[in-house]
């Protein structure tokens, strides 16, 4: 990223989203940035995708954080977050560590935000959570996993291609091109210098154990299981998981379905505003805190 252009934004990430660790057990941390009210037990809670990190969602929550208070994770393996024990960790495991960081964080409701593989472990912990923890999941982009039977030699594939192209490029040569694909032709240079940053953080680790979870897992299990509001939304030019696809993960999981337009595969940072405003109105509707 050009100087010009890293220089203010990461200034405002400092200032506007800070970073704090949360100790979970087995002397393991998780990385979270927060805006807005820190004292709140209700939180709007970002989780990112797999080339990505916390840092991503920094104009969203900066929109959000007078409104309610904003948590985004870097999961665990991505920036200074411990990575998780199995080399090969499921959903359930991201899921683990995300219930535990919201309970030391206090917690206790949330608008769950899950965009591509994000959305396997929101969608897990939304499963799996205690009863009235998530008040609503939000799916941005999901991905659906490549865990399902039928799709064993996809996920062959998968796992090989990602992981050679991670130990023939290493981190640095992955976020260099990354924004081709996860961007619309559109998209200013500050967009595009904003995604390679947050692509270059990752550890080499942790997303080698997010392929795993790319490949192990499938969103198709939550059908039927999840028992809260459900939105789906993609960018209009999304081309990794494409308005079709999500459309038809929308159908399975009896979500709302919606596009963003003018934005690729990466909206949070594409489309902020946009996305921001959709949160805003969900809050609007039922998740503010009672204060009657």
């Amino acid at each position: 990223m050009h100087e010009d252009l890293l220089s203010p934004k990461l200034q405002l990430l400092q200032t506007g989203f800070p970073e704090r660790l949360v100790k979970l057990p087995q002397n393991a941390q998780v990385a979270w940035r927060e805006a807005g009210d820190a004292s709140s037990d209700f939180a709007v809670v970002l989780l990112h995708g797999i080339s990505s990190g916390a840092a991503s969602w920094l104009d969203v929550a900066l929109q959000l954080g007078d409104k309610a208070r904003v948590l985004a994770w870097d999961a665990p393996g991505y920036g200074v977050s411990t990575p998780l024990a199995s080399a090969a960790p499921a959903d359930a495991d991201y899921a683990q560590a995300l219930a535990q960081s919201l309970l030391a964080l206090g917690v206790r409701r949330c608008l769950l935000v899950g965009h591509s593989l994000g959305a396997l472990m929101a969608a897990r912990l939304a499963v799996t959570a205690a009863p009235g923890l998530v008040e609503q999941l939000v799916l941005i982009s999901p991905a659906g996993g490549y865990g399902a039977a039928a799709k064993a030699e996809q996920q062959a594939k998968v796992r090989e291609g990602r992981l050679a192209a991670l130990a023939a490029k290493g981190v640095a040569g992955l976020a260099a091109v990354i924004d081709q694909r996860l961007v619309s032709s559109e998209a200013p240079e500050a967009v595009r210098a904003w995604v390679r940053w947050n692509t270059a953080r990752m550890q080499p680790q942790g997303y080698a154990q997010a392929v795993e979870l790319l490949c192990g897992s499938d969103l198709a299990q939550a059908q039927g299981r999840l028992g809260v509001p459900v939105q789906v939304w993609v960018g209009e030019h999304d081309v990794v998981t494409p308005p079709a696809a999500c459309k038809a993960w929308s159908e399975l999981l009896g979500a709302h379905y919606g596009t963003l337009a003018a934005a690729g595969h990466a909206s949070p940072v594409e489309q902020p505003v946009e996305v921001a405003h959709r949160l805003a109105s969900l809050l609007n509707q039922s998740y503010l805190p009672n204060t009657s």
